[in-house]
């Protein structure tokens, strides 16, 4: 059963059309990075899945119910850390994690909860003296009260240092390892690529793209960049390297060479130079990276959809 299920779901707001035509469906136990620029929908997508907004058509699914119908149920199932959450400045974070235990009827020990998003020494603090990042991992440790089926988060790592942000990546994680759905948004791209199990990327109401990342590589025709650690090479011996099928640029500096190229060009990049009587020492391929697949399909307004 999907996790999550939208067919044919489209917003309007007067003559506004946040969402078009929205086809989505995210397995369970899946990490899925939902990604767009500011605008893009991303937003109101969450906003329907939770029954805060609701489609102009279509429907939405969240863990077999009705998202509308069935709202209380899935917001029950559902661990939420929205964008922008705050915290009540004069409360503890105890008694936030307090809170978010009441409200979903479940009697853990608040302090474990606590632990696990790193506050255990601000537990007794209020929470209008925590820093941004504590603010956000106080919102985690409530979404995660209850060990969710589904957990929805909308900018994660905002507020996060480096340290925090590798926390939050080992919180998905093991939230996944035990079963849960992870849905979330993010403009940290390099957090998305390190969790995600598959991204869809969302342009102007539409979603444009939906796979792994390694088949929107296939799927966008990146040329992979290979770099070469040489003893010597001049503009001349790379000649033959640009006359090859497959290579759209070669460079270098005099000891490194550097050429984007399909996949298949690689072995015949090394013997173009070998051949030039360059003596490859070392060399690696470099893929596009998230960021990077995500300008190509979001700054390319004439790209066509491309869908799993």
């Amino acid at each position: 059963m999907p996790a999550i299920e939208l067919s044919n779901v489209t917003k309007r707001y007067g003559d506004v059309t946040a969402v078009r035509d929205l086809d989505l469906t995210v397995s369970e136990g899946e990490v899925f990075g939902f990604l767009g620029p500011n605008g893009a929908g991303k937003s109101t997508t969450i906003n329907m899945l939770l029954d805060f907004v609701r489609p102009t058509s279509g429907t939405v699914r969240v863990l077999g119910h009705d998202a509308q119908r069935e709202s209380v149920t899935v917001r029950q199932r559902t661990g939420v850390l929205p964008e922008g959450f705050d915290v009540y400045n004069r409360l503890t974070g105890r008694k936030h994690i307090e809170f978010a235990l009441r409200s979903k009827d479940v009697d853990v020990d608040p302090d474990e909860m606590l632990a696990r998003v790193g506050l255990s020494d601000a537990a007794d603090r209020k929470a209008g003296g925590y820093s941004k990042g504590m603010r956000q991992r106080l919102a985690l440790g409530m979404a995660l009260v209850g060990d969710p089926d589904l957990l929805i988060l909308d900018e994660p790592s905002s507020g996060l240092d480096p340290a925090g942000a590798k926390e939050m990546r080992d919180i998905v994680r093991r939230e996944a390892d035990r079963g849960a759905t992870v849905f979330f948004s993010s403009h940290v791209l390099g957090q998305v690529e390190s969790v995600c199990d598959r991204v869809g990327i969302m342009r102007e109401g539409e979603l444009i793209a939906e796979d792994s990342i390694e088949s929107l590589r296939e799927a966008a025709g990146g040329d992979e960049t290979l770099v070469l650690t040489v003893d010597s090479a001049s503009q001349d011996d790379l000649d033959a390297v640009r006359a090859l099928d497959g290579v759209s640029a070669a460079t270098t500096d005099g000891g490194t060479v550097t050429v984007s190229c399909d996949s298949g060009a690689k072995t015949k990049v090394i013997a173009a130079l070998e051949d030039q009587g360059v003596t490859v020492n070392d060399f690696e391929t470099q893929s596009a990276s998230l960021e990077d697949l995500f300008l190509s399909y979001t700054e390319d307004e004439e790209r066509t959809e491309v869908s799993a």
